[in-house]
């Protein structure tokens, strides 16, 4: 007789029965589809170090929008590539600037999608800093004073969701308040919540065409730093964010994990480009299996305790769950 009591490989023995015991799903509704959209060009252009992600023109994002929708994608953030920088990044609450422009087609194209706006200056500064720099740093409080114009410049424009990622203290506060005097006490906020001064940011800075030089660790996290990598999710969620987020991923699902257990929001994770690109160059390396690795890993997001999920293999995805 067999003195092993507990045989766990008995519910393994078949696709059938692994399926009844799963404990995390994915599924279509869990994703958000990060889109690049640059002003001035005519035709799309493939981001050298993302394989497979592309810039496209302003003409042309109700047509991405409308095949990502088709797979079933229903939520989406933009970015903008802007060509009228400033130090201030001012294109981002002018309303005939390049954000608006992209949220109005955007809820144009697909109505009942959930369009949610990157609230920051990086893509609109002259000097790609995420707002206005005072003596070689971001200072704050201006930041601020600019992110509630910003903030309610892409709600007049129709957006679902902001979502700031710019790691200001006390931006939350400042959003909601701008929200609420101007009448959108309805929007919610997505923070980038817990946002790591990451080494896996690099080829977003070419997505975006951004000049950036020196450093974002005056006011992006330590990444060394997990009490308060979670004291800074709870702290937004003081301020009244209603979703939390974590990037990037890969590296964070102990703070995912962490901040799951603290707290109730709703949680989101960024697989961010650095992400995308190691699978990308390994699968084109003939490494790794790409749909393998790329499902294993949002299934590792969720089961960290993520509900949603930003990723550029979004449509991949979508097609790997439809069949």
């Amino acid at each position: 007789m067999s003195l092993v009591e507990n045989r766990f490989r008995r519910l393994r023995r078949t696709p059938a029965l692994r399926a009844l015991v799963r404990e995390t799903r994915l599924s279509v509704d869990d994703l958000v589809l990060p889109v690049f959209v640059e002003e001035g060009i005519d035709a799309p252009v493939e981001i050298a170090s993302m394989p497979g992600v592309f810039r496209h023109p302003e003409k042309d994002l109700p047509k991405v929008l409308k095949r990502a929708h088709k797979l079933g994608l229903k939520a989406f953030i933009l970015f903008g590539v802007s060509h009228h920088k400033d130090a201030a990044g001012s294109d981002s609450w002018s309303d005939k600037g390049l954000m608006v422009r992209m949220i109005k087609a955007a809820k144009k194209a697909v109505p009942d999608a959930v369009i949610i706006s990157d609230n920051c200056f990086c893509e609109y500064t002259t000097h790609g800093h995420c707002g206005v720099v005072c003596d070689g740093d971001v200072d704050n409080d201006s930041t601020l004073a600019n992110l509630q114009l910003q903030a309610v410049a892409a709600a007049r424009a129709g957006v679902d969701m902001i979502a700031p990622s710019g790691m200001m203290d006390g931006m939350i506060t400042a959003i909601r308040q701008a929200l609420d005097a101007a009448g959108f006490s309805h929007l919610p906020i997505m923070s980038y919540s817990t946002k790591f001064a990451s080494a896996f940011y690099g080829p977003f800075r070419d997505a975006v065409d951004s000049n950036f030089k020196g450093t974002r660790a005056t006011y992006q996290m330590d990444v060394a730093n997990g009490r308060e990598a979670l004291a800074e999710s709870l702290q937004d969620e003081l301020e009244g964010a209603d979703i939390l987020m974590v990037k990037p991923g890969m590296p964070c699902l102990d703070v995912l994990a962490r901040i799951r257990d603290a707290s109730a929001k709703p949680l989101a994770v960024y697989q961010v480009s650095g992400e995308y690109a190691m699978i990308k160059h390994a699968v084109n390396a003939g490494a790794l299996n790409e749909q393998a690795v790329v499902m294993e890993s949002l299934l590792a997001f969720r089961r960290a305790g993520a509900d949603l999920v930003l990723t550029y293999f979004a449509e991949d995805v979508a097609r790997w769950l439809a069949k």
